[in-house]
């Protein structure tokens, strides 16, 4: 009897110590971040019409935050300055400069995970300096944004990672496919001009290649260390290129349009005419709008089926059950919303407003949050739920207490900011959007009438009520005292926040003009 009971003591503890090792374990992290991806494009997340399975069985499987957004750029190139937020976990006010640079200081989320134990591994775009890039990761996969461009998801300049952090031009590359239809590679020819707009025909696509390499990656991870792998898809980014498959899914004509389509933005935004803007023609018609959003809708279907390919590949390698996978984008876009086809805004859906699923590994069986956040909240969050140490650094809010339940919210407000023309303010139910024709630089020998004369705009939203921001309760009398509250403290969370006349040798001088 005596043995019995010391044999089954020993199957006991031996069991325990098989389950605290596997409990113990430490999670891989893969953090999918996709360019120019707003909120509602993600079927799941508002219903619109785009597809995306893969991406909403993610979002059925873990959490949902259906309120996390952009704080703001000083750029209209806001890929840039959100990168570096996601990255660093650091506000807009507290970037280096416009976020171009990440200094050794501001101790960047794969540096975090290098720190803990983790090989820490990059596949897709980057835009930032390349000592960043040879700093942050241990390895990675094809590179693209560092010095040449060529607006084409099939001919896109690519450079492998490199671990000296050098990218010359004439060492870029673009995967082509061969007369046998063979992928292969050529380089960047000299002077090779932007566009015309190509197709499969002419090469893989950028969601492709990533995701060819990412699958690779996750393929090879049998028996080594855990990893942190940011994936960092161009798309769905312009141009808005899909092989035809995922195209014909979207007709044009029966293409069914946003509550916020406008065909002109009904005042000047303060910048209006940029390279964003100029991909439509003015006034987006119906059928120009129908056609952008066809566009759109079929490029997000096909980084969707290739996202699918990395979680299909973690299953089979037995990774998913042990991996974090946090999905979001880095921008909104308008595609026709308000008149406008850019990101360079404030408003939701068209600039700020981004989806935000965390699971995998992270069970949550689709609950959904109202939690207010910010995409450089994303870093500690991140941290927390795979138990590793948050640098000082890193000022973002973790999520966690709200994923446990013994918060409902972290933050009271958010406050937003692009460039010297608009700023935003969020509390409660309402959305305050200010808008005031800055010039670039301040004139010298020039008036502020000369400049600004009845460009200032107020709007302000019940975006609970009005998710798409379609009715002004400004001008009501009714929300006279509301208004006056808000811009009173829209105005004193620009001082805290040190949104106030210079960034870092950027100027500021919304408040100027306010």
């Amino acid at each position: 009897m005596k043995t019995y009971i010391q044999y089954f003591m020993l199957m006991l503890v031996g069991c325990w110590q098989m389950h605290a090792q596997t409990n113990s374990k430490k999670p891989n992290v893969l953090l999918i971040y996709t360019d120019d991806h707003r909120y509602s494009g993600i079927h799941i997340l508002a219903g619109e019409e785009v597809q995306t399975p893969h991406m909403d069985e993610l979002a059925k499987e873990g959490y949902v935050f259906d309120n996390t957004y952009l704080m703001g750029a000083y750029t209209g190139a806001t890929c840039m300055p959100s990168r570096a937020q996601l990255l660093t976990g650091r506000n807009l006010f507290q970037l280096n400069g416009l976020g171009s640079t990440i200094p050794k200081e501001h101790v960047a989320i794969g540096e975090a995970f290098q720190n803990a134990g983790y090989h820490s591994h990059i596949v897709g775009k980057w835009h930032q300096d390349n000592s960043s890039l040879a700093r942050i990761f241990d390895s990675g996969g094809s590179m693209m944004s560092r010095g040449i461009y060529l607006t084409d998801h099939y001919r896109m300049p690519l450079w492998k990672w490199r671990k000296d952090g050098k990218y010359k031009k004439e060492d870029a590359f673009i995967y082509v496919y061969d007369k046998k239809g063979n992928r292969t590679t050529r380089k960047v020819a000299k002077g090779e001009k932007k566009g015309p707009v190509k197709t499969e025909k002419d090469g893989p696509h950028t969601s492709e290649i990533f995701g060819d390499e990412a699958v690779d990656f996750i393929s090879k991870q049998e028996g080594k260390k855990p990893f942190f792998m940011y994936l960092a898809f161009h798309a769905p980014h312009d141009p808005r290129q899909a092989p035809k498959k995922y195209k014909k899914m979207y007709p044009e004509k029966k293409m069914k349009l946003t509550p916020s389509y406008l065909p002109q933005h009904p005042f000047d935004n303060g910048h209006l005419y940029l390279r964003d803007e100029q991909l439509a023609p003015w006034p987006r018609t119906k059928a120009v709008a129908q056609k952008e959003l066809s566009d759109y809708y079929a490029i997000i279907s096909h980084v969707d089926a290739q996202i699918g390919r990395v979680i299909k590949t973690l299953k089979e390698k037995g990774q998913y059950e042990n991996t974090i996978i946090v999905l979001s984008g880095d921008s909104g876009l308008a595609v026709g919303n308000h008149g406008l086809m850019g990101k360079q805004n404030l408003y939701d859906e068209d600039g700020i407003h981004v989806p935000l699923i965390i699971s995998g590994k992270v069970k949550g069986q689709g609950k959904r949050f109202d939690a207010l956040s910010y995409i450089h909240d994303i870093y500690p969050t991140i941290c927390d739920l795979a138990n590793i140490k948050k640098p000082i650094s890193v000022t973002g809010k973790s999520l966690k207490p709200v994923i446990d339940g013994k918060q409902e919210q972290v933050r009271e407000y958010t406050y937003h900011a692009y460039r010297q023309h608009q700023r935003a303010y969020r509390k409660g139910d309402y959305k305050l959007i200010e808008f005031v024709k800055a010039p670039d630089t301040k004139g010298k020998g020039k008036k502020y009438e000369e400049y600004v004369a009845g460009s200032r705009v107020t709007l302000l939203f019940n975006y609970k009520k009005d998710p798409w921001e379609t009715t002004n309760l400004a001008f009501l009398p009714e929300y006279k005292e509301l208004l006056a509250k808000m811009q009173k403290e829209m105005r004193k969370k620009a001082k805290e926040l040190n949104d106030y006349k210079e960034h870092n040798g950027y100027t500021v001088d919304f408040w100027d003009y306010y």
